[in-house]
């Protein structure tokens, strides 16, 4: 339970007992990451059902959003800013990652802040006022099962970043078993549709990802952050779309 710890007081602000000072302990965290994914979707889908029958959706879907930022303590976000800034910025590898470390927010960040609230905002709006509640599994499950993998298969290149030394608590087993319970359930919440997501939202942050390296050379603390707003938002769209796929 020590690394379970671990993993919920990095990936959010629920508060936790006194953590461990074992490094060991830490870097068996990662595992857990997609269990803490699923934690937070569990209590989104609660506060979905609850949001619905308090307020008018609209006025639901904002203070829902509200909750998800405050779950996080919007860590994810600003990462996902200053990826905006540095990637947005045109410039070399070297001078891209000084604007991400810069603690000012640019242009870029906003606007990526804004589309990111737009799409995540109307998707929510969409999924409780057709109260869709038990699909608020899915998103925070998949970002971390994402993260997982992430930190598996690319390089971070971070000095003395927060996230040093995770990849010495994963093994290729972890990684296949974290794939099949989050296709498990996907299926299970929305069956075949639920497949298709889950193997479009690899598809597209890998791709995501993909640029970002190539650009980088490998990750960084603020990668992972805005890969798991990446990821949410993919998901969250993407699970509205499939309402309207008739082919399924």
């Amino acid at each position: 339970m020590k690394a379970f710890f671990h993993a919920v007081a990095f990936l959010t602000r629920i508060p936790v007992p006194t953590l461990s000072s074992s490094q060991k302990d830490w870097e068996r965290s990662v595992a857990y990451y997609p269990a803490v994914g699923l934690f937070l979707g569990i209590l989104l889908w609660g506060a979905s059902w609850l949001g619905f029958y308090l307020a008018p959706p609209a006025l639901a879907a904002v203070l829902f959003f509200a909750f998800w930022i405050f779950l996080t303590g919007g860590l994810h976000i600003d990462g996902w800013m200053d990826l905006a800034d540095g990637m947005g910025s045109n410039r070399d590898r070297q001078r891209t990652l000084e604007i991400m470390k810069d603690s000012r927010t640019g242009s870029m960040g906003v606007i990526a802040a804004l589309l990111l609230f737009m799409l995540k905002g109307v998707s929510i709006y969409y999924l409780i006022e057709n109260r869709e509640f038990l699909l608020f599994l899915l998103p925070p499950l998949a970002a971390r099962f994402f993260l997982v993998a992430a930190i598996w298969f690319w390089p971070y290149i971070s000095e003395k970043g927060m996230a040093t030394g995770l990849k010495k608590g994963l093994a290729p087993w972890m990684i296949v078993v974290s794939f099949l319970i989050t296709g498990g359930i996907f299926y299970v919440v929305k069956d075949v549709a639920g497949l298709l997501v889950l193997a479009l939202t690899i598809i597209i942050s890998w791709l995501f990802i993909r640029a970002v390296v190539k650009r980088l050379g490998g990750l960084t603390g603020d990668v992972y952050g805005a890969l798991v707003e990446w990821t949410e938002m993919v998901v969250v769209v993407l699970l509205v779309m499939a309402g309207r796929w008739s082919f399924l």
